[in-house]
């Protein structure tokens, strides 16, 4: 059995006067430029899914099995409440609070991580070099990450304005006890960072990208909008748009550093922000929470 390369899409009537249309405006040019014409690049990278002697690509099958383990161990194992409810000493006293977000971003680790390269590691022909781990290409491409950065930050100054932004951040609402419990938390919410940008950047878009080409990054978009299921609304339809762009400089640059650093900057910032607005230190209360009843 053969495998063909997939013929090229007909042309559609009329798409090349729209195309000139929209060419007019910058912002069309840019995007297309970004996006497009890297995911055309990409696919001229693609290879069929079968090796010279006729063999059917398994690896994208395995990938994506390896995906659905990994999620399904973090959703009944890896949250809090899998801790609290089996470790109830733990997850009570002065830092029981601390220690369930250890224990969330620990299971982060070992599903987005651990598992993936253990799988790698023991697949024929894999390297996990080829899994965008690179920093000399973050490095390379930094001027891009920090001009993405720039653009993100006054959105996320915006939120801040809102009420329900202190609600909400950060996460672990002891964060404005001490400097220790700051940076404790913010270590563990980076730890989880960069464990998730090697999971749906790196294994994911690597793993599939000699199959799917460009269409890996949509393949991955999925999962990664689920998983923000249950935070904001907005704050979920942001997650398509930025897994979509993540995703194509991954890509492109085959790093997954710098939508880690991304990730970390922007986290970073809205804790501190949050933080600004929570009571002292000295008061000896924790920062508001949804459902807390505030005069």
């Amino acid at each position: 059995m053969t495998f063909e390369p997939d013929p090229a899409p007909p042309r559609v009537p009329g798409m090349e006067s729209a195309g000139g249309f929209w060419d007019r405006f910058f912002a069309t040019r840019l995007l297309r430029r970004f996006l497009v014409d890297t995911w055309r690049e990409i696919d001229a990278e693609r290879h069929p899914a079968a090796d010279a002697r006729g063999r059917y690509d398994l690896w994208p099958l395995v990938v994506l099995v390896t995906v659905c383990v990994g999620l399904t161990i973090q959703e009944y194992i890896g949250e809090r409440d899998f801790f609290r409810q089996y470790f109830p000493e733990l997850a009570a006293g002065e830092y029981g609070e601390l220690r369930a977000y250890a224990w969330w971003s620990g299971w982060r680790f070992f599903g987005y991580v651990v598992v993936p390269v253990a799988v790698i590691l023991c697949a024929r022909g894999q390297r996990l070099r080829d899994y965008y781990v690179s920093l000399r290409q973050f490095a390379r491409h930094f001027r891009i990450y920090l001009i993405l950065f720039l653009l993100v930050l006054p959105f996320v100054i915006g939120a801040a304005q809102f009420r329900t932004f202190y609600l909400t951040y950060p996460f672990y609402k002891w964060a404005n006890r001490s400097a220790l419990d700051f940076w404790a938390w913010e270590a563990l919410y980076a730890l989880q960072f960069v464990s998730l940008e090697f999971f749906f950047r790196g294994f994911m878009l690597q793993g599939l990208r000699r199959r799917f080409g460009s269409s890996a990054i949509f393949v991955m978009v999925v999962p990664y909008c689920m998983i923000h299921f249950g935070k904001p609304m907005a704050e979920t339809f942001g997650a398509i748009v930025a897994g979509l762009v993540l995703g194509t400089l991954a890509m492109r640059t085959r790093s997954i550093w710098g939508g880690a650093a991304i990730h970390i900057a922007v986290a970073l910032t809205m804790d501190m922000l949050a933080v600004s607005q929570c009571p002292p230190a000295e008061s000896g209360l924790r920062c508001p929470a949804h459902g807390d009843i505030i005069e």
